[in-house]
């Protein structure tokens, strides 16, 4: 079938992205990473499905238990990564330092210049991305996002998680820690298979 011709058919876009599902052969594992790394609660749960709140909405991640499922195949095509928004630097690094101490770690930290971002991986080896928008409006990131500088660098610009949490615990502002440090460019497959590597480097916690 062709596809509508967009001029004379257009689709009402959704209010929100309410959840995401994931099929996982380590449910019990899968079931405690995410209640810890999302403060999250069960709205309903058994030993076959788990349906995680941390919000006004009923559940915002479901995990399903099949236990003959094959694990997952990083070469496969699929789902990047999910993203989860903080309001502030300061929640971020808090959250960092408390998955921190349960062994929980990104692999990859990373000032992308629309957000700061750290990279986890859950017990099935999907990626978890902890970001904070680096400007007050989606009108002044649009437009850094058509700049010349994101163009040549639309990856960003690594930083190291301790250093920035201590620059936030010690009063540094906020709105100047947002800000990526511009390195030329940055973009090539061979830049996206080095963080790939890096991802991979991600602790997931006992």
């Amino acid at each position: 079938m062709s596809p509508p011709n967009p001029t004379t058919a257009q689709v009402i876009s959704p209010s929100k992205l309410a959840h995401v599902v994931l099929h996982t052969n380590k449910f019990d594992a899968m079931n405690r990473f995410y209640k810890f790394f999302l403060n999250a609660t069960a709205s309903y749960e058994n030993e076959q499905l788990s349906f995680l709140t941390y919000d006004e909405e009923h559940h915002r991640i479901a995990l399903v238990n099949m236990p003959d499922l094959k694990d997952k195949d990083p070469r496969h095509a699929g789902l990047g990564h999910m993203a989860f928004t903080f309001d502030s630097l300061h929640d971020l690094c808090e959250s960092y330092k408390a998955r921190k101490a349960l062994g929980i770690e990104p692999g990859w930290c990373v000032k992308h210049g629309p957000t700061v971002s750290m990279y986890y991986q859950d017990p099935d080896g999907n990626t978890l991305e902890t970001q904070v928008d680096s400007f007050d409006t989606a009108e002044a990131a649009n437009e850094f996002m058509h700049s010349p500088e994101f163009a040549r660098n639309p990856l960003g610009t690594d930083f190291e998680p301790e250093e920035l949490c201590k620059a936030v615990d010690s009063g540094e502002s906020e709105v100047e820690l947002r800000v990526r440090r511009e390195i030329g460019a940055r973009g090539s497959p061979e830049d996206f298979m080095k963080i790939m590597a890096k991802m991979a480097t991600a602790k997931v916690g006992a």
